[in-house]
């Protein structure tokens, strides 16, 4: 069962379509419309969270689902129990992702006895971990997917801002199981990066489905009051009651506009890479 899901993932794209507490974006059908923009866009697969939310991408999108549940927002809570992890079978995901850290489990049990669960009732595992020890134990438990998701924010795994790379190389050339690079990848030749170092697939949230952390990757400040003066006088098209488009470093092309343009070059980055163990090329013909 896992060989051809694994194929269909092999150098690709899957996207995190996902909101957090409080993010005016957390609506079922805000987030399910968020993956029908990820297939569109040449998604393999989405990541999303949530069992409502999980059913409703599967009875919309035709992709496959990797689901999880978040309870808590401490310690393990990246699906923590038996019991969510059946729920989000039970909502129709293909994988199951889970918290594969060291830490103890909220219900006693044990990853492995997570994996079996998850396994006897039709569904693959993704195991998301913060350190190679924690991969290589993952895979022994029968985890089908090993994640770099959680590297930098459990205490032990290196803090950084940038994508663990050393980790998805270290994984890829230990390892049978596929593994999946995942956290702060941000841009396509960061994803290109994780291919080259090594990883089955990219997993891309944040840079593509989080709209309020878009203003502040392109440099814009809060809102100006009402009646204060703008530096420089008025923008064009501001005197006709016109609001212009606002730009980024695109040679004035508009920032959704670039934005969509990278999420498509990411696509295509992902899906124009060959592999061999810990040493990858991105075919440039491929790539814009």
């Amino acid at each position: 069962m896992t060989l051809p899901l694994a194929d269909a993932l092999k150098g690709r794209l899957i996207v995190s379509c996902q909101a957090p507490p409080g993010d005016p974006m957390r609506h079922t059908d805000t987030l399910v419309r968020m993956t029908l923009a990820a297939r569109a866009g040449g998604a393999a697969a989405v990541r999303v969270n949530d069992p409502e939310v999980v059913a409703a991408t599967v009875a919309a999108v035709d992709l496959p689902v990797i689901g999880l549940w978040k309870d808590g927002d401490s310690g393990v809570f990246i699906t923590p129990t038996v019991r969510h992890a059946l729920a989000l079978v039970e909502a129709g995901a293909a994988v199951v992702a889970a918290d594969a850290t060291a830490r103890p489990r909220t219900d006693g049990s044990t990853f492995a006895d997570l994996v079996e669960v998850v396994h006897k009732a039709g569904a693959l595992v993704m195991a998301d971990v913060s350190t190679f020890d924690e991969g290589r134990d993952a895979a022994e438990q029968g985890a089908d997917f090993i994640g770099t998701t959680l590297s930098g924010y459990v205490p032990g795994s290196p803090v950084q801002t940038a994508p663990d790379l050393a980790l998805v190389a270290d994984l890829a050339c230990a390892l049978a199981v596929p593994v999946i690079a995942e956290g702060r990848i941000a841009t396509p030749e960061q994803a290109a990066e994780a291919l080259a170092a090594g990883a089955h697939s990219v997993v891309v949230g944040t840079a593509i489905t989080a709209p309020p952390a878009l203003p502040a990757r392109v440099g814009a400040g809060p809102p100006p009051r009402c009646g204060l003066a703008r530096p420089g006088g008025l923008p064009p098209g501001a005197a006709a009651g016109r609001q212009p488009p606002v730009t980024g470093s695109g040679g004035g092309r508009p920032v959704d506009a670039q934005l969509n343009v990278s999420a498509n070059v990411a696509v295509r980055k992902v899906a124009a890479t060959d592999s061999v163990c810990g040493v990858r090329t991105v075919s440039p013909k491929s790539v814009p």
